[in-house]
Order: structure tokens, then C-alpha cells, then sequence
């Protein structure tokens, strides 16, 4: 049985660094990671706050003390309702991860596991991720359906 736990803040650290596996996988790398350093403490404090609307779900890893096999993060947000979800409340997946030593051992499934059960405690009535070709057979088998995606983006 695989043991999922809430991180907390001083995984901060490890979920930036897993974060990082996720972006270099989808962008092909690059990134340096320079901006870990400017990012941790709004981590640290998103973290500390179990009550709030973000949320990260680990497994610790096997083999290596304090560091991190895998995560999903993700905020549960408020919009105005309608007929399909009337509370409004949405949560977005936006970082799920694996370290290149730990994966296909269910750690991944494991942590979506956790941050479904979280939103929907909160009331979440839709979820919704993007997903690389990778990972699409993982979020298929939860029972997500892909959408047309009208998403636009503007960047300040």
C-alpha cells in the first residue's frame, strides 16, 4: 500500500524540485530553475495553510530520506455556478509528478488519488487538468473525458 500524506512545509524544497521534473518534461528542458529560490516562501505558506484552496499530495521516497517520489497539486477556486456545478467550485490539477527513479509503482495514481478526495471534500464539482500524451492514459483511467479547450492566454 502505497502512503500518501499532505506535504508540508519543509517538502517545499522536493515540490519544487519535482515541479521541475514535470515542466522539463513538457517543455523538453531549459529551465534552469533559478526561480525555485523566489518561489519557495509563497510555497511555504500555501503549504502551512491546510484550510486554504491550495493543496499537495506526496509520497515520500523509498530509498532517499526527506527527498519526494511523487505529487499532485492543485487549487480549488470559486466561480460563479451554473446547472452542471450551482456551488461553483472547480478544482484545477496543475502539477503531477514522478521521479525518474520511482516510476510506474502507482505513486502518481496514488497522490491524484488524494487531491481528488480533497476536492471533492471541498465541493468541487468538475476537475480539470491539462495533460501531456504521457500522462493522458493515467487521468483517462479517473474518469476524465478530454474537452475541446477554448483556453486563451494572456501574458504581463
Amino acid at each position: 500500500m502505497t502512503l500518501v500524506r499532505r506535504a508540508l512545509p519543509g517538502d517545499a524544497p522536493e515540490v519544487l524540485r519535482l515541479r521541475q521534473v514535470m515542466l522539463d518534461s513538457v517543455s523538453g528542458g531549459g529551465d534552469a530553475g533559478n526561480w525555485h529560490g523566489e518561489s519557495l516562501p509563497a510555497l511555504r505558506a500555501r503549504l502551512a495553510d491546510p484550510e486554504g484552496t491550495f493543496a499537495a499530495f506526496v509520497v515520500d521516497h523509498p530509498e532517499r530520506p526527506g527527498a519526494l517520489a511523487a505529487l499532485a497539486v492543485g487549487t480549488a477556486e470559486y466561480r460563479i455556478g451554473r446547472e452542471s456545478n450551482p456551488r461553483g467550485v472547480v478544482g484545477f490539477v496543475f502539477s503531477v509528478a514522478t521521479d525518474p527513479g520511482t516510476r510506474r509503482r502507482g505513486y502518481a495514481r496514488a497522490c491524484m488519488d488524494g487531491l481528488l478526495a480533497w476536492f471533492r471534500e471541498r465541493g468541487a464539482r468538475q476537475i480539470q487538468l491539462t495533460a501531456s500524451a504521457d500522462a493522458r492514459p493515467l487521468y483517462e483511467a479517473l474518469g476524465f473525458e478530454p474537452k475541446p479547450d477554448p483556453l486563451m492566454e494572456l501574458r504581463v
